[in-house]
């Protein structure tokens, strides 16, 4: 098992281009099965969930074609072109599902196209239990015969799906963007209500709009969706990733350096960027993307509450976290998106990070410094939290388990040494 070793205690300075949105990709990948026409996506990042989603669209039908950029270099996202002129399967097997959650988003394309779906219950990182009652129950609305048997969602919709009005109880960015998928192609409008506001469900909508599909309210709680009979094929940029964007500009900000974030905008990370600009960092667009550096003195603690966008993110309530162990003062991050998302904590504490967990909050009091040691991953966000606090320990960190940050962070030593970290993959032998 591959292993990151990372000598502390250089401030990064440079350049680091944002690849393309893995959370917004694998939706946009999905909807490869709402049509027979082509669908070329671009800024397509390389990820090992990439692959997981084009194995699974592939064992339903789908022609996969990858093109990546010529010269190979990070940040350079290549082209994927998705056919699906026949679904040949409709089920998800358990043995790919497990490994990513994302994957459940077959179940309304295939629904809404094929008029049934098997669907295994969805695995992916151990944060909680993320469950997808809400899909079911808003696939049931819209006329869906759903059971649960041997873990697995089987629905059936043999006369396809009719509009429907749904109010979600609570904002869930999964079951927008399923619910979303299978309203284009069902009878009649549908309206969700409550409806997550993410860039990513933003850039789906976007991607099916272009596709031929009638949705309003982009951008807003309340979408309408009119359905079609059919949808076409396009070619869709994937917008640039806000959780990577966030976790370099944490990086300038805990190791005193200075980054340009290459081919993002400011308006994405605006929520995190008015956080670490009352922890004293500093945020100034250019034409090319945006540049973040320490103010003058040392990072001030500041409390954080993770929200449902436009808020601050969970998925960089991790990375808060380890910035804020090398702050002035404590602060306070709470978390109120996930269950069992503060399994780092053991290992910054093994760095000398000084946190005190209490139900869903952590008081996290600044120490004057982290010191190297060998920690373990344990999600993918835990772990790149573990790759930030090594940046600015003293000594030696390695950090075990990395093959989830392959799963969200393309080329992530290349991008960071080029910016002066002393970071190295070791490979596990044989």
């Amino acid at each position: 098992m591959d292993r990151i070793r990372i000598r502390g205690g250089r401030p990064l300075i440079g350049t680091i281009p944002i690849s393309g949105a893995k959370n917004a990709a694998l939706p946009l990948m999905a909807t490869t099965l709402l049509t027979d026409q082509p669908l070329t996506l671009t800024n397509m990042p390389r990820l090992v969930d990439i692959a997981t989603m084009a194995t699974l669209l592939a064992q339903h039908g789908v022609d996969v074609h990858r093109n990546d950029h010529p010269n190979g270099k990070a940040g350079f996202g290549g082209e994927m072109r998705l056919t699906t002129a026949n679904i040949t399967s409709t089920t998800a097997p358990y043995e790919l599902v497990r490994r990513m959650r994302a994957s459940v988003l077959v179940l309304g394309p295939l629904l809404a196209r094929c008029g049934r779906a098997r669907v295994s219950l969805p695995g992916g990182c151990a944060i909680g239990t993320r469950p997808v009652d809400l899909h079911i129950g808003g696939l049931r609305q819209m006329g869906a015969s759903i059971d649960l048997v041997g873990g697995y969602i089987e629905a059936e919709a043999p006369k396809g799906l009719s509009g429907a009005t749904i109010v979600f109880p609570m904002v869930s960015v999964g079951a927008t963007e399923n619910l979303l998928m299978a309203a284009t192609l069902a009878r009649g409008d549908t309206e969700l209500v409550n409806a997550a506001r993410e860039p990513e469900v933003v850039d789906l909508a976007r991607c099916l709009q272009a596709m031929g599909a009638d949705i309003e309210g982009i951008g807003t709680d309340r979408l309408r969706i009119r359905g079609r009979d059919r949808l076409g094929g396009a070619r869709h940029a994937i917008v640039s990733d806000r959780i990577e964007a966030g976790t370099y500009a944490m990086a300038a900000a805990i190791t005193g350096g200075r980054i340009e974030l290459l081919d993002t905008r400011l308006e994405l990370i605006l929520a995190v960027a008015k956080i670490l600009t009352n922890a004293g960092v500093e945020f100034t667009e250019t034409a090319t993307g945006v540049v973040v550096s320490r103010a003058n003195g040392a990072l001030i603690g500041v409390d954080v509450m993770t929200e449902p966008f436009p808020g601050f993110p969970t998925d960089l309530q991790a990375q808060m976290m380890a910035v804020m162990c090398t702050a002035q003062g404590a602060a306070m991050i709470t978390e109120t998106i996930f269950e069992n998302r503060f399994m780092h904590v053991p290992e910054l504490m093994r760095m000398g990070a000084n946190i005190t967990v209490h139900q869903a909050s952590a008081l996290v009091r600044g120490v004057g410094r982290l010191t190297g040691a060998p920690v373990m991953a344990t999600d993918l966000r835990a772990s790149v939290s573990l790759v930030l606090a090594g940046l600015v320990a003293e000594g030696t960190t390695e950090l075990n388990r990395v093959y989830h940050l392959d799963r969200g962070y393309d080329r992530l030593e290349e991008k960071l040494a080029a910016c002066g970290a002393s970071v190295e993959r070791i490979k596990a032998e044989g």
